[in-house]
C-alpha cells in the first residue's frame, strides 16, 4: 500500500510540477510578451516572489524526492518492470531542476537586482538579458518535466498491472 501510494503522490506531484512549467511556456510568457517592458518586468518581479511560497516547495522539492522513495520501495518487489520508469522519470526531472536552479533562478535574481520598475534605468536592457534566455529554459524544463510525468504515468500503469 505504501508503495501505490507514493507512486500515485509522485505522479500527481510530477504532473503538478510540469503543468506549472508548461502553462508558463503557453499562456503565462507569450501573454506578457506582448506587454510594455516595464509591465513585463514589474508582473515577472512579482510572480518570482508569489512563487517562492509552501505549496510551490512542497511540489517543486517533493516530485523528486517522492520519485526516489518510490524507485526505493519497487526495489523491495519481484516485478521491477516499473522501476526502469521511476528511474526515468527521476532522471528527466532533476534535468528541469538543474535548468531551474542553475539558469532560470539566476535569471529571476538579476531581474529582481535591476530594482523595482521605476528605479530601474533600462527596462528594456533589463528585459532583454531575461526574457529570452528565461523562455528558453523553460521550455527546457516544460518538456523534461512532462516527459518525467509520462514516464511515472507509465510506471503506474505498469505497477498496477503487476499488482493485478
Amino acid at each position: 500500500m505504501l508503495a501505490t501510494a507514493t507512486l500515485v503522490a509522485a505522479t500527481v506531484a510530477m504532473g503538478l510540477f510540469a503543468g506549472l512549467f508548461w502553462s508558463f511556456a503557453v499562456a503565462v510568457m507569450p501573454g506578457l510578451r506582448q506587454a510594455s517592458d516595464r509591465t513585463f518586468v514589474e508582473a515577472m518581479q512579482r510572480i518570482n516572489v508569489a512563487i517562492v511560497n509552501p505549496v510551490f516547495l512542497l511540489v517543486f522539492l517533493g516530485a523528486p524526492v517522492l520519485t526516489i522513495v518510490a524507485g526505493a520501495l519497487q526495489l523491495g518487489t519481484d516485478d521491477r518492470a516499473p522501476l526502469q520508469w521511476i528511474v526515468a522519470g527521476f532522471v528527466l526531472s532533476a534535468a528541469a531542476f538543474v535548468a531551474t536552479v542553475a539558469v532560470n533562478i539566476p535569471l529571476n535574481n538579476a531581474l529582481d537586482a535591476a530594482g523595482p520598475p521605476d528605479q530601474a534605468g533600462d527596462l528594456a536592457g533589463v528585459r532583454e538579458r531575461f526574457e529570452s534566455r528565461w523562455v528558453r529554459w523553460n521550455i527546457v524544463r516544460a518538456v523534461t518535466s512532462t516527459a518525467a510525468f509520462a514516464c511515472l504515468c507509465w510506471a503506474l500503469a505498469l505497477y498496477r498491472r503487476a499488482a493485478a
